[in-house]
């Protein structure tokens, strides 16, 4: 048997109606993940399953929300747009992707995953909200329409100043780092007080393909000249989408910023956005996020001034070289744990730079965006296991020779033959003491650097 979703207590909501079918879509997906992987049952099953799995979600999110207005739930309307777009956006596209690809051993995978994803994850942060009367992250996001108006102007900017055509991946950007970012930031303020905030995060390999290629420049990294050059160009964009959706004339600049992705993720954790989307222009990522409040917590930054711009901006580039000459290497820490999460990152922070997923599929993510050094793995986790998310991570040529080393408290031999064909490059044990864990992690990259340096 392969993967398998896992009920437990802590996706019980403690309403009967919404617990009782909550367990039973899990054992429709466990259903059909148990006959996806007998080939010759599998295109007939997802054909007749898709039609089950889409009629029972219907239901269920019809008695869900009469639940919901039954007890005057003040977040209905946002759940039932999160409803909704998962029946009418993201079911349909999945179903237009099976049907091209005749129902193809990966686009059965991948309608599995999604549906699975995100019935654990719906589960646990927007279920869980009904209950404890309280609104989720993304309570605040513009209406579908004008995240779609936001996402066409953004799309038509790029194309007609650069020649490129962006592809949304995702309109809920979570802050996740990719690549080497640049943070701009710009604050607008009315009189009364009423504030707007808006970051734009670029992989600086975008701005040199593309303001550098506008001014002629032959950099092949950020120099003064560049940036500058950029943060008008970025300024002209963020004024550009935000006069066609806002009131902007109510509105002056009130600051101008560039952070580093520390301060970005900080903040960010803390406040609902409005936008968060996150574009990939085909030479780089790139995210366009909107808030109200303040965002930049701790000691306030001082705004740039353009007395002092070029010398501001001479010392963010050389702080952000800085960082890349002496980069500690990138571990991404995937377990299901928060409680083993923050030990690990307390353990490593101090010698790498360390990231964290909570799930197989958050995991993927994480790899794509912004590539590790060394993925450490939980081998238990409810959604996809340890062994399944290697299996993806070797299935992936540009991912392949990633190294992974597992981190669990399984060390029943099952397992662990289990996992040996996928070629993990180690099997620690959470058991162990930490210094023991952390001996290890160390001597593992002083190995890869000698057999670097032999080469």
């Amino acid at each position: 048997m392969g993967i398998q979703l896992i009920w437990e207590n802590r996706f019980n909501i403690g309403v009967e109606i919404i617990d009782r079918e909550h367990k039973k879509l899990f054992k429709i997906i466990n259903k059909l993940l148990e006959f996806s992987e007998q080939e010759e049952k599998s295109t007939w099953v997802c054909r007749e399953g898709i039609k089950y799995f889409k009629e029972h979600a219907a239901k269920h999110f019809t008695e869900e929300e009469n639940y919901m207005a039954s007890i005057s739930y003040k977040g209905l309307e946002m759940h039932k747009r999160i409803h909704e777009d998962f029946r009418l956006c993201t079911i349909p596209a999945l179903e237009k992707e099976l049907k091209q690809t005749d129902y193809s051993k990966d686009a059965i995978s991948h309608f599995l995953g999604v549906c699975a994803g995100w019935l654990v994850s719906h589960t646990l942060v927007e279920d869980h909200a009904i209950v404890e009367n309280r609104t989720g992250k993304w309570e605040n996001l513009f209406s579908k329409e004008e995240q779609a108006a936001v996402t066409h102007e953004i799309e038509r900017f790029v194309g007609d100043m650069f020649q490129l055509e962006p592809r949304l991946i995702s309109e809920c950007y979570g802050g996740e780092k990719f690549g080497n970012g640049i943070y701009y930031r710009l604050t607008y303020a009315t009189e009364d007080g009423d504030q707007q905030e808006f970051i734009l995060i670029f992989e600086e390999n975008l701005l040199i393909r593309t303001v550098g290629k506008l001014i002629g420049s032959r950099s092949k990294q950020l120099d003064v000249m560049l940036m500058n050059a950029s943060r008008y160009v970025a300024r002209q964009f963020i004024d550009c989408i935000r006069r066609s959706f806002t009131d902007a004339e109510r509105y002056r600049m009130e600051g101008e910023n560039l952070l580093s992705y520390e301060q970005f993720a900080h903040s960010f954790a803390k406040h609902q956005p409005q936008y968060s989307l996150l574009f990939d222009t085909g030479a780089g990522y790139f995210a366009y996020c909107a808030m109200s409040p303040h965002i930049v917590a701790g000691k306030k930054r001082q705004s740039l001034k353009e007395e002092r711009a070029a010398s501001e901006v001479k010392e963010y580039l050389s702080q952000n070289h800085k960082e890349r000459s002496t980069r500690k290497n990138k571990i991404l820490v995937v377990d299901d744990s928060e409680v083993v999460r923050q030990s690990m990152r307390g353990l490593l922070q101090d010698d790498y730079q360390v990231a964290l997923a909570n799930s197989g599929l958050s995991a993927f993510r994480s790899i794509t965006l912004d590539r590790p050094d060394l993925v450490l793995l939980d081998y238990n986790m409810p959604l996809c296991d340890g062994a399944q998310v290697l299996e993806m991570i070797r299935s992936e040529k540009e991912f392949a020779a990633m190294p992974v080393i597992f981190l669990t408290g399984r060390e029943d031999k099952t397992s662990i033959s289990k996992v040996i064909p996928l070629k993990p490059d180690g099997y620690l044990l959470k058991r162990s003491k930490p210094e023991e864990i952390k001996r290890n992690i160390d001597h593992f990259f002083k190995k890869i650097k000698i057999e670097t340096e032999k080469q």
